[in-house]
């Protein structure tokens, strides 16, 4: 990427609409586009921020009549000379600006070029550039309301307050390392092991978020378990409205993990129907089971589904007990669902108090707006109004050796490593922290994050 070049591109969605925008952003941005546009102002002379009518000729052919938007460095959104021509949404005349703008010296925009030019220019940092590219993506009301607070700056002044704090450190080991000959220690011991417990608080708690902050963005996984033939293919089905798994009265007829998304309330759920839990010789069934395991591991609910036919309340509870032994449930939800109440004649509901149970007909919908609203509730209940949500797999990587370099302060501290010693890992975490807000970056840093990009954004 050339900084100095023109940049241009359709900014609008593909195909056919009633109006389409062309964006175009660069220190020629306002006398290529003059070129071609004839109206009653000039616009190398127009005022900034101003939206004129114009006609968009080449030689004298009239293209389109357009609207044009003009935005003038340092205030725009790239931080550079912009302009934005809103045209009608035909293909070809969309094609044909684009054609004549580049063939007057514009140059195609990269995948998310205009952002990482905003981003370059200071007008967003990189948590909050990131934020922009989750936002065009939302597909659920949770989704959205996360990009939007990151792109307020949420986790930003998060990550700028630990800067500062280890920033604040480093100045007193630095000044300690100077003074070493005399042997003087400036820093407060006692104070740098309150601000290590603080970092290390802060730290943690961000690294924490994110398994809630990542499902809310992706899609909370929730995996439907259970013994074979207890129904789990048919309400997956049921939720999602669809006959998406196969449903079959032979037990162990799913051999492997079937997905798909449904939304409550704003909130987008991952719904994983699994391989029946029981011991199995068939070499298939039992890599199925196996999956069935590993996606437990990964979900944030499981619904444990048995049949009330052939299977005791106690015998579910039993098998989520074992359940819980093999796997750490302390982060995740277990709802316990019985299932086929249509098969049984005047069902009495069985209640277990200490327990979340619900009793439902996958196949004949009865009451599975009990499980939904469980479902819910869990999330809402789940939700951090006013601290910083770690969504990003990026952040977390940086913040988890973050983490570890606070623990090797603190080791260090401990066995009374020399002052310079500690400084190095004092350093490294500022680095880290630079790294994640953009301070330091690299070009593949980011041509991996601005790439994902849509072209024109």
């Amino acid at each position: 990427m050339n900084r100095n070049d023109t940049i241009c591109a359709i900014s609008t969605a593909s195909g056919i609409g009633a109006i389409a925008i062309v964006r175009l952003s660069g220190s020629e941005a306002f006398s290529i586009a003059d070129h071609f546009l004839q109206g009653n102002f000039n616009l190398l002379a127009l005022p900034p921020n101003m939206v004129k009518f114009a006609s968009f000729v080449n030689y004298n052919q009239l293209i389109d009549n357009v609207v044009v938007s003009k935005f003038i460095a340092p205030h725009s959104y790239t931080g550079e000379d912009l302009l934005e021509i809103s045209c009608h949404g035909s293909e070809y005349i969309q094609k044909k600006i684009l054609e004549l703008l580049i063939d007057q010296g514009a140059r195609l925009a990269n995948p998310g070029e205009f952002t990482m030019r905003a981003f370059l220019y200071g007008k967003l940092d990189l948590p909050q550039a990131e934020a922009v590219g989750d936002l065009i993506n939302a597909q659920s009301e949770s989704s959205h309301s996360l990009a939007v607070k990151q792109l307020k700056g949420t986790v930003s002044k998060s990550l700028k307050e630990l800067h500062r704090q280890f920033l604040d450190m480093a100045s007193l080991l630095e000044l300690e390392l100077d003074f070493s000959e005399e042997e003087v220690e400036f820093a407060d011991r006692k104070q740098i092991t309150d601000l290590l417990n603080t970092l290390k608080n802060e730290v943690t708690s961000l690294l924490n978020s994110f398994q809630l902050g990542n499902a809310l963005k992706q899609g909370i996984p929730v995996a439907i378990i259970g013994k074979p033939n207890a129904g789990k293919s048919t309400l997956l089905n049921a939720l999602i409205q669809e006959d998406r798994a196969i449903v079959s009265a032979i037990p162990g007829t799913t051999r492997d993990t079937i997905e798909d998304v449904f939304n409550i309330d704003g909130i987008t759920f991952r719904m994983i129907d699994t391989a029946g839990l029981r011991q199995s010789n068939n070499e298939i069934e039992a890599l199925g089971i196996d999956r069935t395991y590993q996606v437990i591991k990964k979900a944030t609910i499981a619904i444990y589904l048995f049949d009330i036919t052939n299977s005791t309340l106690e015998d579910a509870l039993g098998a989520c007990k074992l359940l819980e032994n093999q796997i750490d449930f302390s982060n995740k939800k277990l709802i316990i669902v019985g299932n086929k109440i249509d098969e049984i004649a005047h069902f009495n509901p069985i209640d277990e108090p200490q327990s979340e149970i619900y009793y439902i007909s996958a196949k004949q919908n009865i009451h599975l707006e009990n499980v939904t609203d469980s479902l819910v509730k869990y999330v809402n209940s789940q939700k951090i109004t006013d601290s910083p949500i770690i969504t990003d797999s990026r952040h977390y990587d940086i913040l988890s050796k973050i983490l570890i370099s606070i623990k090797e302060i603190e080791k260090g501290f401990a066995i009374q490593l020399p002052t310079d010693l500690i400084t190095i890992e004092v350093r490294n975490a500022l680095q880290y922290l630079g790294l994640a807000t953009g301070k330091i970056t690299t070009d593949d840093i980011l041509n991996n994050i601005f790439g994902k990009f849509c072209i024109g954004k």
